[in-house]
């Protein structure tokens, strides 16, 4: 084990817990469960902010369709339907690929929001590829 000397005494430059993340570098930051659920909330409240109805619900699946989460529209109302079985991240994901390319400069996000909403711009701008 390393040691360095500091003002107060001798300290380890590992992480001595058994918990990986405690001596992890501060510029990775892990990204656990609460921080996965918060994320999602504040996804969840800004497509309400830009007028979409998020509602999680149980997506049946029955023989002869597939049926899957994202936006649709009722009526007049644009909805953005999540899956409950899916993991917060993937209800994440689903929730940026539906928000990407849409002007959220008034609205306050956290850096992680805002970071992710930045990295799926170019993907949802990119023009479709035709199948072979």
């Amino acid at each position: 084990m390393e040691w360095e000397k500091d003002g107060t005494g001798f300290t380890s430059t590992r992480g001595s817990s058994r918990n990986r993340d405690v001596g992890r570098h501060p510029d990775t930051p892990a990204r656990g469960a609460a921080e996965q659920l918060a994320l999602l909330e504040e996804l969840k409240t800004l497509a309400a902010h830009l007028g979409f109805e998020v509602r999680q619900e149980k997506l049946l699946r029955e023989v002869g369709y597939r049926v899957r989460s994202g936006s649709c529209r009722v009526r007049e109302a644009h909805v953005i339907l999540l899956d409950r079985a899916l993991l917060p991240n993937a209800q994440i994901d689903i929730l940026v690929e539906e928000l990407a390319g849409r002007s959220v400069d008034d609205v306050y996000l956290s850096p992680a929001a805002r970071r992710l909403l930045e990295r799926a711009v170019p993907a949802a701008a990119a023009p479709e590829r035709p199948t072979p």
